[in-house]
């Protein structure tokens, strides 16, 4: 997974495939929220469009440490 966030447009894309990947359709989940899928079904990505509105003035993200399985 990949994380992109332009503060200029206030624009946060979540990547779940390699971001060359095409999207094939982009169905709304509600304004400003946009879901991306390839031509199989997959979900790819999710665009947030004015991302400080949708999520709160501060764009931050913990992630939980991963420990590796030998």
């Amino acid at each position: 997974m990949k994380i992109e966030y332009d503060p200029e447009r206030d624009l946060l894309y979540l990547f779940f495939a390699a971001s060359d990947k095409k999207s094939a359709e982009t169905v709304t989940i509600k304004p400003g929220v946009h879901a991306d899928f390839d031509k199989e079904g997959k979900l790819i990505g999710i665009e947030i469009i004015d991302a400080s509105e949708i999520m709160g003035k501060k764009i931050e993200f913990t992630l939980p440490k991963f420990t590796a399985v030998a």
